[in-house]
């Protein structure tokens, strides 16, 4: 049974934990508080074992919770995420925790998503939905997300055509038009939508 021979200082707040037999084991020092570790004690090797991992629970929550700082992950995005360096188990348990706690909230990050896509980009349905679901939203709460934004489908679109395809509007050119209506549809919108973006700008005129 290893013997902790020493507790140094490593950098920060890691903690070199010096044993009397094998490697020694690099630990933050919340860890040490939470294990009670100390100069002199035995530790099993099963223990040693449960240190580590607890310790590697530690750093995935820490790394999660920078990432949210930057912007809001879906779970399954998160458990990707986490699974390339912390492995999937504790990629899983953290998302457990942080999605129990409020950090992770798929209908949350939806309705975000789908307000961004549609209000702030005016994308129509068929540019985000796809968007979304590479997010790793389920798809319910994805066509619920986009739900709200159907009836207004149209209007959007006509105000995307404003900003950014005006150059086409010409309703005595044919071809011109149908540039306009193929960059409505390669915007998400159906070509029902389009066209009905279309009416709503000639009656402007």
């Amino acid at each position: 049974m290893p013997i902790v021979k020493s507790i140094e200082q490593y950098k920060g707040r890691t903690m070199k934990l010096v044993l009397d037999e094998g490697e020694p084991v690099f630990v933050n020092a919340d860890i040490v508080l939470q294990f009670n570790i100390k100069s002199g004690m035995s530790v099993p090797a099963a223990a040693i074992d449960e240190i580590t991992a607890a310790d590697t629970r530690r750093k995935a929550r820490e790394r999660a919770m920078y990432l949210l700082d930057y912007r809001d992950y879906s779970y399954a995005e998160m458990v990707e995420k986490l699974t390339a360096t912390y492995g999937e188990d504790i990629a899983f348990d953290t998302a457990d925790e942080l999605a129990a706690k409020g950090f992770l909230n798929d209908r949350r990050y939806a309705e975000m998503l789908a307000r961004r896509l549609c209000e702030g980009k005016m994308l129509g349905y068929f540019r985000a939905k796809p968007y979304m679901r590479e997010k790793g939203i389920p798809a319910a709460l994805i066509e619920q997300a986009l739900a709200e934004y159907t009836d207004t489908a149209p209007e959007r679109a006509a105000g995307l055509a404003r900003k950014k395809y005006m150059k086409y509007y010409e309703p005595d050119d044919r071809k011109a038009m149908q540039k306009l209506k193929a960059a409505l549809v390669r915007s998400g919108y159906s070509f029902g939508e389009a066209a009905e973006a279309i009416e709503l700008l000639a009656e402007e005129e």
